[in-house]
């Protein structure tokens, strides 16, 4: 029986037999499993997973203890930042977000490009859902951190992106393969609906970022972060 992960915000310093209260939909949703007192639990921490066990369940309420830090790593041995596009249809980001924290991202930045209709306002208003959505997804992959979500920024700002390995998805043909995955820190992007323009193209090259093709039909907007994120887990895995 697979044990239950719930994420939870950092406590002050996180001890054997420290007593936490969950919160309600937490506790409701312990509930729709059927966990009762006395259940194994894992939480998860920005700092990491630890062994609990749940301590009580009543009038829609739920508290664990902890009981000691899981010696474990589901993460990837480089660091992942996905920089995904700033969609005209945000909704896509509810796609996005659980494929891009199961396969390994352990850093999100939304990314405006010229095709991105981008409106702050309606971004500001859906950060804290795309929070929700990325512990949900870690407690359901059983991550073993919190990838981080940053604020948008404009596609300007990945000419000097802090990652010396940059991969951006381009749908024409170009005559040279796809580059080597290297074990260091990697960037990944891709355009929008309508795709990255052929300005930006060019200014993302020659800031170092390398095309890479993902075969020879046009993806949606929406599958890219998995057929990208996939194609790095794949080749990570060979030299485990």
């Amino acid at each position: 029986m697979t044990i239950p992960r719930l994420a939870l915000p950092q406590p002050d310093a996180p001890l054997e037999n420290t007593a936490l209260e969950l919160g309600l939909e937490q506790a409701k949703h312990l509930a729709a499993l059927r966990r009762a007192v006395g259940d194994p639990l894992e939480v998860l921490f920005p700092s990491g997973p630890w062994k609990a066990e749940i301590t009580g369940m009543a009038g829609g309420r739920a508290s664990v203890r902890l009981v000691a830090p899981i010696g474990e790593c589901r993460e990837a041995p480089i660091g992942i930042h996905a920089c995904l596009p700033v969609t005209a249809d945000l909704r896509l980001w509810d796609t996005f977000l659980p494929c891009a924290v199961e396969l390994g991202a352990t850093l999100i930045q939304p990314v405006v490009y010229e095709r991105s209709q981008f409106e702050r306002r309606g971004v500001e208003a859906r950060m804290g859902r795309w929070r929700r959505i990325i512990l949900a997804a870690c407690e359901q992959s059983h991550r073993s951190k919190v990838p981080d979500l940053e604020s948008p920024v404009p596609v300007a700002s990945l000419r000097d992106y802090a990652v010396a390995q940059r991969w951006m998805a381009y749908e024409l043909r170009l005559d040279e393969p796809n580059p080597t995955l290297a074990f260091e820190d990697l960037a990944l992007t891709h355009g929008p609906e309508g795709g990255i323009t052929d300005a930006e193209a060019e200014m993302l090259r020659g800031s170092n970022w390398k095309p890479v093709s993902l075969g020879r039909a046009i993806l949606r907007a929406a599958t890219c972060p998995a057929a990208m994120l996939g194609a790095v887990q794949m080749e990570l895995g060979r030299h485990r």
